[in-house]
């Protein structure tokens, strides 16, 4: 038993036994076992971009195998994707390692009134797969928030009957300007809804020093945003004063050292760590693999 696995899922005390158990064992999978820190490969790019758009800078990408391969020799703590590239591969590699099921997703072929994902796959679509958890998208912000947070609700009352934990990414996206969704205010406050709603990891966007909301600027004086290093300090301090994991997205496709510095501070912050996509996926196998081993060696030494 690992020390720093069981401090964290401590603070998971009231949750039935199968959702505690999937929680260690992707928190004692790949090359973190044991360190309470998380990296994680998803794989929802090519529903949400297109394929050309998130395949094609490394076109081995295209073939759903490819992606589970790439999550097991790296050492990933799990793989996240959508129902197809799951059922793709979920025989030859259930049981290898923890899998999540991305139970919504949505397009980028039109622009919706209101941002909204579509729930593309269920709860038992996950038992079947023999998948660790579900995850869902919620878009505070949205005028469609609301019935996101619903459908949410019986989701998580759904998988926790069955055991399986449920992973929130928490996008803050509608009537909040563009700069505004990586704000510290609307990150921490996006943090802060999906644990409110049930989440047993939250994944969130690095938060920018930007305020977005002009009834939080005083109250943010007296915090510390200056560095990412705070910033990520303050949302984890939102996520329960640090009592449920917080991970942060990879974004889009930036250089190595770019990656690796906003890594480090992530760490430093006290984040949990990373849900790295298209920076892995879209460089060369080796390349990907060197990457997410010095990603994965910022957390194990933070």
């Amino acid at each position: 038993m690992s020390q720093a696995v069981e401090s964290i899922l401590a603070n998971y005390a009231g949750e039935n036994p199968g959702v505690v158990g999937n929680l260690r064992r992707m928190l004692n999978h790949g090359r973190l076992a044991g360190t309470g820190k998380m990296v994680i490969l998803p794989v929802d790019q090519g529903f949400e971009h297109g394929p050309a758009r998130s395949f094609q800078p490394n076109p081995a990408g295209y073939d759903p195998r490819y992606h589970a391969e790439l999550a097991v020799e790296s050492g990933c703590n799990a793989y996240a994707a959508p129902l197809g590239f799951i059922e793709a591969i979920a025989a030859e590699y259930a049981g290898k390692i923890p899998l999540i099921l991305k139970v919504n997703n949505s397009d980028s072929l039109a622009s919706p009134a209101a941002p909204c994902s579509a729930l593309t796959s269920a709860v038992e679509d996950a038992l079947r797969l023999g998948c660790s958890a579900i995850g869902y998208t919620i878009y505070p912000g949205s005028k469609d928030r609301n019935r996101m947070y619903q459908d949410l609700r019986d989701l998580i009352r759904e998988a926790r009957k069955v055991g399986l934990p449920t992973i929130v990414w928490s996008y803050a996206r509608g009537d909040i300007s563009k700069d505004g969704e990586t704000a510290i205010d609307v990150i921490a406050y996006a943090a802060h809804i999906a644990c409110q709603l049930g989440a047993h990891i939250v994944k969130v966007k690095p938060p920018s020093e930007m305020i977005e909301q002009s009834a939080a600027k005083k109250n943010y004086e007296s915090i510390d945003v200056s560095t990412l290093e705070a910033r990520v300090r303050h949302v984890v301090e939102s996520a329960f004063n640090g009592k449920r994991i917080v991970i942060f997205s990879g974004g889009p496709a930036k250089g190595k050292d770019a990656v690796l510095e906003e890594i480090a501070a992530i760490a430093k912050g006290g984040g949990s760590g990373s849900i790295v996509g298209r920076n892995a996926f879209q460089r060369p196998k080796d390349e990907a693999i060197q990457l997410l081993h010095e990603i994965q060696d910022l957390f194990a030494k933070a």
